[in-house]
């Protein structure tokens, strides 16, 4: 069954105002229609009149208008014949009845003096009228009741422009009327808090939020108070508007669903109204749930854009929503949920406690998590009897719910690409390698020289991270263009919670191994090497100046959690301290290129037998890096299990730690940079 959508507001419907405004254009049509001096008959000239209409017996009447001009009025056989039938088609009147033709004359005397001897030479029966207008009624009434209606409709539109106080309803075309979606009890939500995969801690929160609307008593009878709100904080696609979904499809009160960017208009004090508009139908249904979806499109911090003048419309709307979350009127039970993934840009007044209460963080999933979202995602598929789901979450870290289920979808089309009856191991891995490096480009052009230039720049990369201690375990190694690579080394990258800077710098140094390569085999460089330069420019700036790790500096940082530095002109340090930043950036990528170009010199006959390899095979595997230089010296842990303690540290500290490396290449030789999550 389809589920309902209803947009709230008890304002009239803007069906009224067409309604309306049709009736007013009918009423002006309509006046022009029966107080239009004639109906537009054909005008013609008194010499054609009396030379050719007149003597020929087709005029029925002739009537002179206020000594102005004469109406002239066909007979029915006149009207019938070819030479007259155009007259009487018309738009919007019976042209039958006349009048037909229309005479101006300079005379009225001299004209009824010639129509007199014309109709005696003729010996023709014609009817002679006059008619004077009654003017007075007629022109008033023909000029002063189009302004009236006109002044009506303007007053009309103020009044409906004018209602925005009253919550939005009233207003011209219900601009001012809130967005939202509100389902109910009566709604089915096919989501719920089982269609949700891991994320238990933020789950609990909200579900604890469910009980309290469905049991109010329970919480209230020891004095405690509703939540005023919750805040879901995350990278996208770990599953903040899932939560939500689960909540709608769990809660049995009102939930009144919008985004942040419905209250955005081009019009002043929409955003307010529509604000104003959403809490009144909120409260007229409580206890109920306001999600509001990207909250920082109207949450941002006030007084940032000071240049663009003192009436910021973002501003009044956000200014309505914290009065309205916590305002003078504190007794209603109507609980506000929202999802961001830039909770640093955010007015610390809507943080606070009293209006979201609880700020629940949405992180990326674990092994076990991962594990767990593939369960839900795999259901509806068919697949292999022998696959290993612990195996494919293993093979995806760093990956979120929204890239698992692209992973499932995509080795679905590709088992049916390939026409099999079940999907097995060898889609999946396909599905990672389609979503991380792009789609495999084996009809693009290559020298010779370019394609061994790629292979001794990937063999670098796998050899160094193969002889470091530190590096991420190498799992394939590919020359095969895909999407805007030329070649790929792929590692599984260890989830730990906190980086040291030996591992930093090792993985640095594996990073740096495609140009060590290319400078010890060919004695010169290319542009190849871009996402690898980024990456290690990212890892050692990060190492000076976030994480405090290099001895010069010391045991400071520059970086500022609020966000509220971004905004400013002036660096946090001096420009000798910005100096010494730089030498120290500089020093320490260079310290592991050259310790990156001494391993490879110490084990140039491996290099070059394994870039053959890779030139004949154009994809290798662990098990050839094995064959070459046997087992790896610090063996080969794929801690891919979360560590059993917990240990404090910095959400963000992955900035620049725990980026995998990922070669990527344009067909000209130039690198672009890769923003993988995970390079498997």
């Amino acid at each position: 069954m389809e589920n309902k959508k209803t947009t709230i507001g008890s304002g009239r419907s803007p069906l009224g105002f067409w309604w309306i405004s049709a009736l007013i254009v009918l009423a002006i049509f309509g006046i022009e229609y029966f107080y239009s001096s004639d109906s537009a008959p054909k005008e013609i000239s008194q010499k054609e009149f009396f030379s050719e209409v007149l003597p020929s017996g087709s005029v029925k009447e002739v009537v002179i208008f206020n000594k102005d001009y004469a109406k002239v009025f066909l007979t029915p056989e006149a009207l019938k014949s070819d030479k007259y039938k155009d007259l009487v088609k018309g738009f919007g009147m019976d042209r039958a009845k006349g009048p037909h033709m229309k005479v101006i004359f300079v005379s009225a005397d001299n004209f009824e003096k010639t129509f007199n001897e014309v109709i005696e030479n003729s010996n023709l029966d014609v009817k002679l009228g006059k008619e004077v207008p009654n003017t007075m009624f007629g022109d008033l009434l023909t000029w002063m009741l189009p302004i009236l209606i006109m002044v009506g409709l303007f007053i009309f539109m103020m009044r409906r422009m004018g209602g925005g106080a009253g919550g939005g309803g009233n207003q011209i075309f219900n601009i001012g009327k809130s967005k939202a979606r509100v389902f109910d009890e009566n709604d089915r939500i096919k989501v719920t808090f089982e269609n949700v995969a891991g994320l238990e801690g933020a789950k609990e929160e909200l579900q604890e939020i469910v009980n309290f609307l469905r049991e109010p008593s329970k919480y209230t009878r020891l004095g405690g108070k509703i939540p005023k709100g919750a805040l879901l904080v995350g990278p996208p696609g770990t599953g903040k508007t899932l939560l939500a979904k689960a909540i709608a499809g769990e809660a049995s009160v009102p939930f009144f669903s919008l985004s942040g960017s419905d209250f955005v208009e081009m019009f002043v004090g929409v955003g307010a109204s529509r604000v104003r508009d959403l809490f009144k139908q909120a409260k007229e249904k409580s206890p109920a749930i306001i999600f509001i979806d990207e909250i920082d499109a109207i949450g941002r911090a006030r007084g940032k854009n000071a240049m663009t003048g003192s009436n910021d419309e973002r501003e009044n709307t956000l200014n309505q929503l914290l009065t309205e979350m916590d305002g003078f009127q504190t007794d209603t039970n109507v609980i506000v949920l929202a999802a961001t993934n830039r909770a640093d840009i955010l007015d610390k007044a809507l943080l606070r406690a009293g209006r979201f209460d609880r700020q629940i963080y949405v992180d990326l999933p674990d092994l076990n998590e991962r594990e767990a979202i593939f369960k839900v995602h795999l259901k509806p598929l068919k697949l292999a009897k022998n696959l290993d789901i612990s195996f494919l979450a293993r093979q995806t870290p760093g990956f979120s719910g929204a890239d698992i289920a692209n992973v499932c979808n995509e080795a679905a089309l590709i088992a049916a690409r390939r026409n099999k009856d079940a999907v097995d191991k060898e889609d999946f891995l396909s599905a990672v390698d389609r979503i991380v490096g792009g789609l495999e480009k084996r009809t693009r052009i290559i020298s010779p020289a370019e394609k061994r230039a790629i292979a001794f720049h990937e063999a670098g990369h796998a050899t160094v991270s193969w002889l470091v201690e530190h590096a991420a375990p190498l799992v394939k190694v590919t020359i095969v263009p895909r999407g805007q690579s030329l070649g790929a080394a792929w590692y599984l990258p260890e989830e730990r919670q906190i980086t040291t800077a030996e591992q930093i710098k090792d993985e640095m140094c594996a990073t740096l191994g495609g140009r060590a390569a290319e400078k010890i085999i060919f004695d010169k460089i290319s542009t190849g090497a871009l996402s690898d330069l980024e990456k290690v420019s990212r890892q050692a700036t990060a190492m000076v100046t976030i994480y405090g790790l290099n001895d010069k500096l010391g045991n400071i940082t520059y970086y500022d959690s609020t966000g509220q530095r971004d905004y400013g002109f002036t660096k946090p340090y001096s420009e000798k301290t910005a100096q010494v930043i730089d030498e120290e950036i500089s020093k320490l990528i260079e310290e592991q290129y050259e310790r990156a170009i001494e391993i490879l010199s110490a084990n140039r006959d491996k290099l070059t037998r394994l870039a053959e390899i890779l030139l004949e095979k154009e994809v290798i595997f662990k098990e050839d890096l094995v064959e070459i230089f046997g087992p790896r010296p610090f063996g080969d842990d794929e801690n891919t299990a979360p560590a059993d303690d917990t240990k404090e540290g910095d959400a963000s500290e992955s900035n620049g730690a725990d980026d995998t490396s990922s070669d990527t290449g344009d067909a000209n030789g130039g690198e672009r940079p890769s923003d993988t999550k995970a390079v498997v």
